[in-house]
């Protein structure tokens, strides 16, 4: 039995898919204006690690995450880079699969845009109107009427009157309430548009998300994912407007991911601590990253620091030592590792408890070669092996993870050049040069392992 935290009932609830052994699940994606930060490097492994165990205990996982590529901040990039609003997002798009294919981050089944939900969008909003959840005002806009939906605020908790409370509306809009959300934006003069019975225009940020969604998994689906900024407003008003045109519930199970902070104060640009991925993988290999962000609950903080992605490095290269110089074998039946394991994952996606099990496969298989039972840790090497996948960890070669740089690092020619060098200093006794050689190396990040086997080397 896997059981989630359902943000909406704040509380772990057994998971029931509408459909037994198929999961529909939504999750916000990127609006693509820039390249992707450390925040949506959260989101992203967080979702495709419940992808991937959800797969794993045999589930059709239907996942669905959209791309935003029209939106406000988009369109003053492309005129601040006098470029096509269309070429700016295509340029992010192809950067940002670039990204999650190194983050080890398995494509989504359908990745919707915006742009070609534009129909459907429409088609929402007549109904809303129709229904007088929503009105077309004299400046071309169409408003979501928040008090007509009596079901606001119940996945934020937040109380209508609260929110009005010394609201104002903006002298440009022509809201009825200041609570009102725009379904549909008039365009200003030489701005992209298109046609709709309001006149021209284009979506509001908030019902792309309905559109998309429905339109991909039906009126109503099991999960709904998505960042802690999103709650509210964006999927409070998602439920409201998705609920209001289909009559319907929209989502049975909401989760979000945690917060990232930065050195324990929040990630921020003002701040000066915002980091994209590209450049956190310039520093750390792309495994590492992902093994920090996965060795969090995806529901709590994580908290981004130097010793903490060193940590990560650490605890990483412990279960690659532990593999390094074995042939898993093919075929290792299931045991307590692996119950262990599941649990922790049954119970919210559990990855720090999971991980746990990694390292007490990792110390059974030291125990093994201790002990000269190379069967029994070849066999418990195949373990840690299939539970990592299921993480999207440990599937490199140990050999190929100890080795792997990042720029300005010695090459690997360069390294075994130098490891010759040693061999033949330490044949020639001439104990101070090796000793010299092993330093240098270490200054550069590059540790010798010494063994009867001869010298291997790791990138420390």
């Amino acid at each position: 039995m896997i059981r989630i935290y359902n943000t909406l009932s704040q509380r772990k609830e057994e998971f029931k898919p509408l459909e037994a052994g198929k999961v529909r699940m939504y999750v916000c994606g990127m609006t693509v204006y820039d390249f992707c930060h450390l925040g949506h490097a959260r989101v992203l492994v967080a979702f495709d690690v419940v992808t991937r165990y959800l797969r794993h205990r045999g589930y059709d996982v239907h996942y669905v995450r959209n791309i935003t590529d029209i939106d406000d901040k988009i369109l003053r990039r492309a005129e601040e880079n006098g470029e096509t609003f269309t070429a700016l997002t295509e340029r992010m798009i192809d950067a940002m699969h670039e990204d999650e294919a190194r983050l080890g981050i398995l494509s989504p089944t359908e990745e919707p845009k915006a742009t070609s939900f534009i129909d459907e969008i429409l088609a929402m909003i007549r109904v809303l109107i129709q229904k007088d959840y929503a009105y077309a005002a004299d400046n071309g806009d169409v408003y979501f009427s928040v008090n007509a939906f009596k079901g606001y605020g119940k996945l934020s908790k937040k109380k209508l009157e609260d929110l009005l409370a010394g609201a104002r509306v903006d002298i440009a809009e022509a809201k009825r309430s200041p609570a009102d959300f725009a379904l549909w934006k008039a365009a200003k003069e030489g701005e992209v548009s298109w046609p709709s019975p309001w006149g021209d225009g284009r979506p509001g940020w908030h019902i792309e998300c309905s559109a998309m969604s429905t339109g991909c998994l039906g009126n109503t689906f099991d999960i709904h994912g998505g960042g802690p900024d999103l709650l509210f407003p964006h999927h409070e008003n998602e439920i409201a407007q998705s609920e209001a045109a289909t009559g319907e519930t929209f989502v049975n199970v909401w989760m979000h991911a945690g917060a990232v902070r930065v050195n324990k104060e929040k990630m921020s640009k003002s701040l000066g601590n915002f980091f994209t991925i590209r450049e956190i993988l310039e520093k750390y290999p792309p495994e590492i990253v992902r093994y920090f962000l996965v060795s969090s609950h995806y529901r709590s903080q994580v908290d981004y620091s130097e010793d903490n992605l060193e940590e990560a490095s650490r605890t990483l290269t412990r279960l690659y030592q532990a593999l390094r110089g074995l042939v898993p074998v093919k075929d290792a039946p299931e045991g307590d590792h692996d119950r262990l394991f599941h649990a922790a994952m049954d119970d919210d996606f559990n990855t720090p408890e999971a991980i746990t099990v990694l390292h007490a496969v990792a110390s059974d298989i030291n125990l093994h070669r201790r002990e000269g039972r190379d069967d029994d840790g070849r066999a418990s090497a195949a373990v840690l092996v299939r539970l990592g996948k299921i993480l999207g960890l440990l599937q490199q070669d140990p050999e190929a993870f100890f080795q792997a740089g990042i720029s300005g690092s010695l090459s690997t020619e360069e390294i075994e050049g130098l490891i010759e060098a040693r061999k033949q200093a330490r044949k020639d006794r001439d104990f101070a040069g090796a000793d010299r050689i092993r330093d240098d190396l270490a200054a550069k990040g590059v540790i010798l392992d010494d063994s009867r086997a001869g010298t291997s080397w790791r990138r420390g």
